[in-house]
């Protein structure tokens, strides 16, 4: 049996080996911690400190919870803006004559609007005064007939009034007549100038339905269920939000 010195000397070239060998898989676990790090700051963080901040945090909006809504509605509104992004083209290029406003203005607002809707009929003031205080705006009226088997035959009516450049007429007629039935749409109709012979032909045309199930489309792209729904500018909203808010929309548009 050989002496303990020999067995050393023997030993040794393997002990060096193992030693590199945990000296190179340190400095390569050390490598890929570093990278880790660089791609995720917050890994840098001990666990107490990210506890601590976790902890700040929480007592914040415990102390705070409005800020929560807040949060919500800013993350609804940058959804909104990007899905707005993709379809305003198509949104804000208004039906031939279904425009209220200035034709021509710089500033959009866009309506997805239903005669059933007595929202929309509320906002019918809303919107007469804004055309008037605002000489640049365009309102694009974009027929949305979801609440009665009506609001559809009331469109369908209000499209062949902008064939014939009674749009506006048709519009404030059809809302001030009430809900829409066959004798409301009539006489509306009746008020607004239409001819009734071109009027059929219109309604008939595939291109009318064509229209209103592209308002529908948008209006599923951009999240709106239900109206009066708004687009202007970076803006697009559900309900009656009232003349102040459209009025703070358009000059946000505008500048």
């Amino acid at each position: 049996m050989s002496d303990p010195a020999t067995r050393l000397r023997a030993a040794a070239p393997i002990l060096l080996i193992a030693l590199a060998c945990a000296a190179l898989g340190a400095l390569g676990g050390w490598y890929w911690e570093a990278r880790r790090l660089r791609a995720d700051p917050a890994a840098r963080l001990a666990t107490a400190d990210r506890a601590a901040i976790e902890q700040v945090v929480h007592d914040y909006l415990m102390a705070h919870p409005e800020v929560l809504p807040k949060a919500m509605e800013a993350l609804e509104r940058r959804a909104t803006a990007d899905r707005l992004g993709a379809v305003r083209g198509a949104v804000e290029r208004a039906h031939p004559g279904a425009v209220l406003g200035n034709p021509a203005g710089k500033v959009v607002m866009v309506e997805f609007t239903d005669y059933a809707c007595g929202y929309c009929r509320g906002s019918v003031a809303d919107v007469e005064a804004l055309i008037a205080a605002n000489p640049d705006l365009k309102v694009v009226v974009r027929e949305m007939p979801i609440l009665t088997p009506e609001s559809a035959d009331a469109a369908r009516m209000a499209l062949a009034a902008a064939a014939q450049g009674r749009y506006a007429a048709f519009h404030k007629a059809m809302f001030a007549a009430g809900r829409p039935t066959a004798q409301t749409i009539a006489a509306a109709a009746r008020a607004a100038g239409i001819d009734p012979a071109r009027a059929r032909q219109t309604i008939a045309a595939p291109e009318t339905q064509a229209e209103l199930d592209r308002n529908l489309e948008l209006a599923r792209q951009l999240g709106f269920s239900g109206t009066p729904s708004w687009v202007i500018g970076d803006l697009a909203e559900s309900g009656a939000i009232g003349r102040e808010a459209l009025g703070a929309a358009i000059a946000q548009a505008r500048s």
